[in-house]
């Protein structure tokens, strides 16, 4: 956009009376409003750029099918396309100032875009900002719409774009665990459970697992993505279709499938779908079950890197920062550290997300712009905290290997894996001498004549310990 407006204001009015707006906005007076009476938060719409681009998909479409059906003439619709298509390409992103917590069910957010769209337009026409009379915010760019339909279909596509970005960083994140899986493919160390030695597995089969739980829920994340494809677009106030031409709706969804290339489709009752948002409250549940994971995925990374020389020290995490004020030499798990808090605020905004979702009220949620703000949100700083996690801690992860052979040759675990063919009362008194007497479960073994050493050491190779294998083996006694 071109910077050739002046300096002042220019006088706009609305139901409420008449406020001076900034000569140099391309919002008007409802925005202003908006910008004034929900100064609630530091989250606002231009920190959001898929929701913007959204609301541009919406309008574009809408002013094709209204084009098409001939309520809008040919000068304003090019110039109502050009306005989308700047915004669509990034351009004016710093005119959506509105915050994104707000009431009215998202009339400020969609307003918000009208106007732009409508002053843009004007400008295009050769018209100034607010001359309103040749292209006009509710009459032309909202024509056939409503806040209720428009606003819930820009955040289900602007959702859909977030989605698809989450997803690929998401994956590089999950291919960094796979990498890690098989450069520690045969370290072998002590498996645990409760905290307790278990039995032993490879260093690498603790990042693969890592990974595997991780793959599987790019499932959960498409499905539930999926519900972002079905709009109520053609809805308007209610559901009933008021204020739109027969058609309008079908061929205003046929417009976004050819805009977006996805397979968008026209929810098959309208009127159930203007106060539904159940596609949030699912998604925002399938950004939670990834949280859940990693959570656990970093609890695991701070406990198995702990140290240096007093904790399990597994391997080590890369050195990011000093960890002290007042310890030389300490360094802090930082970066798992970061991931876990963004577990926290993604497990929090689902919360959020689901008491909204609750809130539905007759033929609408008026909750939904929190809804909306907390699934972006989520998505975001997942995004960031995935980047991070990768390169600046598990790409850099280096393992101790003799550290972790220690832990298993010294560990009563070990007996477990005599368990098959010593018998479990054998294994038992093992056990039980090896914790009394601090001796190791091998010596054992051998000194009760149990196994021969040959027998006992093709027991515990870690490749028989690591994965089911039948050994013919009999025990002496």
């Amino acid at each position: 956009m071109e910077n050739n407006c002046k300096a002042g204001f220019r006088e706009e009015s609305d139901l409420i009376g008449t406020l001076q707006v900034p000569e140099c906005a391309l919002y008007g007076v409802q925005t202003l409003r908006g910008i004034e009476n929900f100064e609630i938060s530091k989250f606002h719409l231009n920190e959001y750029p898929a929701f913007i681009k959204g609301l541009a998909i919406t309008k574009l479409a809408a002013c094709r099918a209204n084009h098409s059906l001939g309520l809008l003439t040919d000068e304003q619709a090019s110039a109502i396309e050009q306005a989308c298509k700047e915004i669509m390409d990034g351009q004016h992103h710093d005119q959506f100032p509105v915050d994104m917590i707000q009431g009215g069910a998202g009339t400020t957010t969609n307003m918000n875009a009208n106007e732009v769209i409508a002053n843009r337009a004007l400008e295009i026409m050769g018209h100034k900002r607010g001359e309103y009379q040749f292209c006009s915010p509710n009459d032309h760019v909202n024509c056939a719409q409503s806040t209720n339909d428009a606003y819930p279909t820009a955040i289900h596509i602007g959702m859909y774009f977030s989605h698809l970005r989450y997803i690929e960083h998401f994956e590089e994140l999950i291919k960094s665990f796979e990498k890690k899986g098989e450069e520690f493919k045969n370290i072998i160390k002590m498996g645990r459970t409760q905290l307790e030695d278990a039995v032993p597995m490879t260093l690498g089969q603790t990042f693969s697992g890592f990974a595997a739980i991780l793959r599987d829920e790019i499932k959960h994340l498409n499905e539930a993505a999926d519900d972002f494809l079905t709009v109520n677009m053609g809805a308007t106030a209610i559901g009933t279709g008021i204020c739109a031409e027969p058609g309008y709706a079908e061929k205003c969804v046929e417009d976004l499938r050819e805009i977006t290339g996805w397979d968008i489709k026209l929810s098959g009752n309208l009127v159930g779908a203007t106060s539904d948002t159940s596609c949030l409250v699912g998604y925002a549940s399938a950004l939670k079950r990834v949280a859940v994971k990693m959570n656990k995925i970093c609890n695991d990374l701070r406990l198995l890197a702990s140290g240096p020389r007093c904790g399990f020290g597994e391997f080590n995490l890369p050195a990011m920062q000093p960890g002290s004020s007042i310890m030389p030499g300490k360094v802090n798990p930082v970066i798992p550290e970061v991931m876990n808090q963004i577990c926290y605020k993604v497990i929090g905004n689902e919360l959020c997300v689901t008491m909204a979702g609750e809130a539905a009220q007759m033929e609408l949620n008026a909750m939904e712009p929190v809804m909306a703000q907390c699934d972006f949100e989520s998505v975001d700083i997942m995004i960031n905290g995935f980047d991070t996690l990768r390169t600046r801690c598990i790409d850099g992860i280096t393992a101790n290997e003799e550290h972790c052979r220690t832990y298993v040759h010294n560990s009563i675990g070990v007996v477990t894996a005599l368990n098959p063919v010593i018998g479990y009362k054998n294994s038992t008194k093992i056990a039980k001498e090896a914790m009394a007497t601090g001796r190791s479960v091998y010596e054992l073994v051998l000194e009760h004549g149990i196994l021969t050493k040959e027998d006992l050491d093709t027991i515990l190779a870690p490749e028989n310990m690591i994965k089911p294998v039948k050994l013919d083996i009999k025990p002496l006694k």
